[in-house]
């Protein structure tokens, strides 16, 4: 049986070498290095969508250097479109349409946070002067809220229904919100951790998800009294909603693999009422899990379903659909068809066309007369050049598990002794795909072969497939990449000595593990945004990631319990760094909300002390990835000629000016890196102050700057004391209206007694004691915050004042001290590391003085601050921050 194995394999193998040939894989010509912005740099359009009443296309283009939403008549040019947005900040990477198309609307974060506002801008409305465009409002506008759409209104498209976790960060409120106005009505308090609010066709609330405390999945029936189970699965199971009624409005379509008979998913209907569940369909071929559905928002039929297993499979109920389908297919042979977008009555869409080889074009297509008319192709320089073919493979693991992957091999190269390139996907809960991939084709063109693994855990291929992976993070999940390798390497393929693993997020991670856990297997490696310590990652994940906490642990390991922290230590490539010998570039960016940039840090300080080769890069503008073009290509520059230095491929020595610019900004001089202690102690009494407060009044010029974008604003600080305590007041004036801040503050200990904030509607009320900080946050719209946080530590106070009290703690030159912080918006207590720089003058409009220089850096890698102290008297003559939630905005206040 063994033998016949090989023998398949073997012959499978050389069917994708003939294929290559005929396709001119082994030409005897390689191709010219292909230019890395083709691949990188922003696409001509990309994104078009038809308006639902069919009159405009809608797309994404470069307006003021970022991708921003442009739109234009149906019947016109694209020359003759208007950009409709201008954010010069971060490109806006997805929109959509209101039903009456009347709005278009978009989410975006600052500097990648990930806590994403949801925009509005009318296309039709008035350009402004300043920007050129419409005015697009924050309809979300709250700071550190991740806003989530749970339903667009068809029946009134004036209206959406959100999630805010504005109480509480870990779980969203369910509110109405008015488009037109902003709006929003709370309609439910998430205080039963619901993950998902689902609606039936009349827009009614039908249905609700809730993640258990033992990490199971429950489907709840909404009643009038609330809500009740009606379904649910464990932990390590998969079931939910699909996301649409059937016809009659009666029954639920879920997707499910509940049971120890079931293995892959497979989609039924669910009665609310009765409880019924009834199988609609599962995989013909009996291989993969269900994958996605179509319902018709006129017939509320299924029109098509699709399953992805070495490629998609598309199965039609609809007999039309599956014509207009079969037509678009003859129309384009050898090509893939998926529907963009489509008008409100279905006889209209938008139709792209692509291949593995091919990055696509778009085309209008009229359904009832059958007309195929392009309209753009994002990447056309790209597309005319000659790119490698995608093939899908299957290799045995080490414990016989069979893994899918996908191989790109570089034309004009026999396929023997190539170097390679392993590109396990993020994740690790989702898969790779057959289609047009950016970086394989890159790395290809470069002269590599490139593996994309489906490792064990990857979602797609069943549950016994997905659980394999558990617990196995840096073992056998790794031996799936290790012995894709040696296949390879048996084949004739690869050259075993060099052999290179390079990927995001979890294969950021895979890349580390590959490096410590097989450190003979490759020669070089680049982790972009990936954990070194599995045991700082849980402890660090977003709060609104706790409705899968439990998950994590179950297929990760509990950090709580010994065995689990044990395990995880194990697998944390950061504990047995000492076994790294392959060079390694790290990748991160300072904003990550999902691997902080400590992970990386720590990883990069710890090969530096050993003498291990190390570089480092790192964007201050950039979070769970790099969004901004110009850092992926400095980013992607600098990491080929990494790689060929180690690996012996091809790289482009040439770039832009700006791109070389952007490449000297990022790259970290690693002597330089320091890893902030996450768990040192802040003192458990704060230190005696070296002095009490001083009465006076200050003027300062305040300056924020955020990308091309500047505010200036005065500041005016009055300090005083009356009725026994000190108070320190701050009033700024700015276009944005008027913020003032006081706090109240005791004599001598100089511990805040008291902190009131307002600023346009929102109010800020606290209370502080050596227990406990209690209060209120009033944002307006009837929307009240309570706030009634538990001190371990005394803390320094937060805003008007909090640089005094600084500057009075017995600090000594370059040493430092932990103190902790209230962050108001997060209810969260914050660690901050201040060190005494030195001393220094300077010169700021109010003349020369001589200063102390203090540092406030946030210990988890956050809001960095500089303040200049007056040695005199200890008043503040300038501060300088950086606040990466605010896009790595620039604060500058000086006194004048």
């Amino acid at each position: 049986m063994r033998k016949i194995v090989i023998l398949i394999m073997a012959l499978a193998l050389m069917n994708i070498a003939q294929a290559q040939k005929k396709s001119g894989n082994a030409t005897t010509k390689e191709p010219p290095l292909i230019d890395r912005e083709l691949f990188f740099d922003n696409p001509e359009i990309a994104g078009g969508q038809l308006s639902p009443d069919g009159s405009m296309i809608s797309f994404q283009k470069v307006y003021k250097g970022k991708m921003n939403i442009w739109v234009k008549k149906f019947d016109e040019s694209f020359e003759k479109a208007k950009p409709v947005t201008a954010d010069t900040l971060r490109p806006i990477s997805g929109y959509f349409w209101t039903y009456d198309s009347k709005y278009i609307l978009y989410v975006q974060d600052k500097g990648g946070n990930e806590n994403f506002n949801v925009y509005a801008v009318d296309p039709k409305a008035a350009a402004e002067k300043n920007t050129g465009v419409p005015a697009a409002r924050n309809v979300t506008p709250m700071d550190n809220v991740r806003a989530l759409i749970y339903n667009v209104s068809q029946k009134d498209p004036n209206i959406l229904w959100v999630g805010l976790n504005n109480r509480d960060q870990a779980w969203h409120d369910l509110y109405k919100l008015e488009i037109s106005t902003g709006k929003l009505t709370l309609l439910k308090e998430n205080k039963d951790r619901l993950t998902g609010f689902y609606f039936d066709w009349d827009e009614n609330i039908r249905a609700a998800t809730r993640s258990a405390d033992d990490g199971s999945t429950e489907i709840l029936r909404a009643d009038a009294e609330g809500f009740s189970k009606i379904y649910d699965c464990g932990p390590l199971e998969s079931c939910g909603p699909a996301g649409f009624f059937d016809k009659t409005n009666k029954n639920l379509y879920i997707q499910s693999n509940k049971g120890e008979a079931e293995d892959l998913v497979k989609l039924y209907l669910l009665n609310p009422d009765t409880k019924a569940v009834a199988l609609v369909e599962g995989d013909p071929l009996n291989k993969v899990d269900f994958g996605g559905v179509y319902v018709s928002d006129k017939t509320k039929e299924i029109v098509y379903t699709t399953y992805t297993d070495a490629k998609t499979r598309w199965y039609f109920k609809d007999k039309n659909a599956e014509a207009s389908y079969n037509f678009l297919k003859s129309k384009f042979p050898g090509k893939e068809v998926a529907i963009s977008s489509r008008t409100k009555d279905e006889s209209k869409a938008l139709v792209s066309v692509y291949s593995d080889d091919d990055p696509g074009s778009v085309y209008f297509f009229d359904v009832a007369g059958k007309k195929v008319i392009k309209q753009y192709t994002p990447r056309p320089k790209l597309q005319a050049l000659p790119l490698a073919k995608m093939e899908p493979i299957t290799y045995k693991s080490s414990d016989g598990l069979e893994i899918p992957a996908y191989l790109t091999l570089p034309l004009g190269k026999e396929p023997k002794n190539l170097p390679l390139i392993v590109f396990p996907h993020g994740g690790p809960w989702a898969r790779d795909t057959w289609g047009f991939n950016g970086y394989a084709q890159f790395l290809a063109n470069r002269g590599y072969a490139v593996l994309a693994p489906n490792f064990r855990s990857s979602t797609g291929y069943g549950k016994k497939f997905l659980n394999a992976g558990n617990g196995q993070w840096g073992e056998k999940m790794q031996d799936d990449l290790t012995y894709g390798v040696k296949h390879l390497v048996s084949k004739g393929i690869v050259d075993a000595k060099r052999v290179g693993i390079m990927g995001g997020s979890y294969g950021g991670y895979a890349t580390l593990a590959g490096l410590t856990f097989t450190p003979d297997v490759y020669a070089a490696g680049v982790d972009i945004v990936g954990p070194s310590n599995l045991l700082t990652l849980l402890n660090s994940i977003p709060p609104y990631w706790e409705a899968i906490r439990k998950v994590f642990y179950i297929r990760m390991g509990d950090p709580a319990t010994p065995e689990g922290k044990a395990k995880l230590e194990k697998q944390s490539p950061l504990f047995s760094a000492n076994k790294i010998k392959a060079p390694l570039l790290v990748v991160q960016g300072a904003n990550d909300p999902r691997v902080k940039k400590a992970e990386s840090d720590q990883i990069v300080s710890a090969l530096r002390d050993l003498g291990i080769t190390v570089e480092y890069i790192c964007a201050p503008d950039e979070g769970h990835g790099f969004r901004n073009p110009e850092n992926n290509m400095a980013m992607l520059a600098y990491a080929e000629k990494f790689l060929a230095k180690h690996l012996g491929g091809r790289y482009q020595e040439t770039m832009k000016p700006e791109v070389a610019k952007k490449q000297q900004a990022i790259i970290v001089d690693v002597k330089t890196v320091k890893v902030a202690d996450a768990t040192a102690s802040a003192p458990t009494e704060l230190p005696k102050p070296s002095s009490d407060l001083q009465a006076g009044k200050y003027s300062y010029a305040f300056t924020m700057t955020m990308g091309a974008q500047n505010m200036t604003m005065d500041m005016n600080r009055e300090v005083k004391f009356e009725n026994g305590k000190w108070s320190v007041t701050d009033a700024i004036k700015s276009a944005m209206g008027d913020i003032a801040e006081q706090n109240l503050i005791e004599p001598k200990t100089l511990k805040c007694l008291q902190r009131n904030v307002k600023q346009g509607p929102v109010t800020v009320v606290l209370t502080y004691t050596d227990k406990a900080i209690t209060g209120s946050m009033d944002i307006g719209n009837g929307q009240k915050k309570p706030i009634d946080v538990k001190l371990q530590n005394p803390i320094i106070i937060d805003g008007a004042g909090s640089d005094l009290v600084i500057a009075r703690l017995p600090l000594k030159e370059n040493s430092s001290t932990v103190i902790e912080m209230l962050d108001i918006q997060t209810s969260q207590i914050k660690k901050y590391e201040v060190k005494l720089l030195g001393t220094e003058k300077i010169t700021v409009p109010a003349g020369s003085f001589d200063t102390y220089k203090i540092s406030v850096n946030q210990v988890d890698g956050g809001e960095k601050t500089t303040y200049w102290i007056s040695s005199a008297d200890k008043s503040m003559v300038r501060t300088e921050a950086i606040v990466p939630q605010m896009g790595n905005a620039k604060m500058v206040a000086e006194r004048k």
